[in-house]
């Protein structure tokens, strides 16, 4: 399956590096098959903490296939950001979803159930799932 029908996922920190990292690990355990498109959104233009809705509507465009983009984000501020380019219609790609699931564990779900090729509403569940992942 080739890359353009994959859905993308976009992954919104406060944290450029923790933005980063959480994609470079999401793309490591979905394993070798087909490359999902993934973009972390972090910090600001300037490299501090905080959000930036131009990093977000950049990241969602580059990872845009067609087949949606799944927005991922880390605490408060980050989810309002992406509400609120949601809200305005023309800033983010057609059919890009707010995900409700948990970073980290939410990123790897959504990252390697979009591998199989899964539509944006499987995406979105697997990722969702992770909230009930239990580590003890």
């Amino acid at each position: 399956m080739s890359d353009d029908k994959l859905v993308g996922v976009v992954l919104v920190s406060h944290s450029a590096a923790v933005a980063a990292s959480v994609a470079e690990l999401a793309k490591g355990l979905a394993g070798g098959g087909t490359a999902v498109p993934v973009a972390p959104a972090g910090g600001t233009e300037s490299g501090d903490f905080g959000t930036s809705a131009e990093l977000i509507s950049a990241a969602a465009a580059s990872v845009d296939r067609g087949a949606g983009v799944a927005v991922l984000a880390d605490l408060g501020s980050a989810v309002l950001t992406v509400k609120a380019l949601l809200a305005e219609g023309d800033e983010l790609p057609a059919h890009t979803r707010l995900v409700d699931a948990p970073f980290l564990e939410g990123a790897v779900a959504a990252v390697v159930t979009a591998s199989t090729g899964a539509d944006l509403a499987a995406v979105e569940a697997a990722a969702t799932e992770a909230y009930s992942y239990r580590k003890v």
